[in-house]
């Protein structure tokens, strides 16, 4: 008697033990950015009709506050959003330098496409191209991780005003 319950203890233990998750090591994440950079996220050469105006930003802010601030918080960091870690695969923060190595053809992909089987949601028939392509160009503006005041703006060389150092990234 004794000797079918350690067994049946033991069969449960390996079961459970099978199913728990853990989080990707370095190999897998790296080996899945590279696939998803190449392969399944489209768009790499499509360019952003749109300029990196201030009044893109704004627009492109403004879109952002109505599509993707649930998930992304306001500053697109995931500040003010208690399940952002929580979630497989955990939210990204934007201002990453995996999410700003895509290029901004890519970025409008995953926005107008989302991602499976991630939480991010496909955005086309909802946002205009017009409101995607300025949040991509919001996504290259973002405010400091835990602000909610206004992105960062760049004069006509493209260099960061106020010392604010900018991720470099494929256009």
């Amino acid at each position: 008697m004794k000797r079918t319950a350690f067994v049946a203890s033991a069969a449960l233990s390996i079961c459970f033990a099978g199913c728990r998750v853990s989080a990707p090591g370095k190999w897998e994440t790296s080996a899945i950015t590279r696939i998803k950079h190449s392969v399944t996220v489209g768009g790499k050469t499509a360019q952003n009709p749109l300029s990196s105006s201030p009044e893109t930003v704004a627009n492109g802010k403004d879109a952002f506050s109505h599509y993707c601030v649930a998930c992304h918080g306001l500053d697109g960091q995931n500040t003010g959003v208690p399940f952002a870690d929580r979630m497989s695969p955990p939210v990204p923060s934007l201002n990453s330098a995996t999410v700003q190595s895509y290029t901004d053809g890519q970025l409008k992909w995953i926005v107008e496409n989302g991602i499976s089987p991630s939480g991010m949601p496909a955005s086309k028939g909802i946002l205009t191209d017009k409101e995607i392509w300025a949040i991509v160009v919001y996504l290259r503006h973002l405010p400091e991780a835990g602000s909610l005041g206004e992105p960062r703006m760049y004069s006509g060389d493209d260099s960061p005003k106020s010392g604010v150092t900018r991720v470099n990234h494929k256009r």
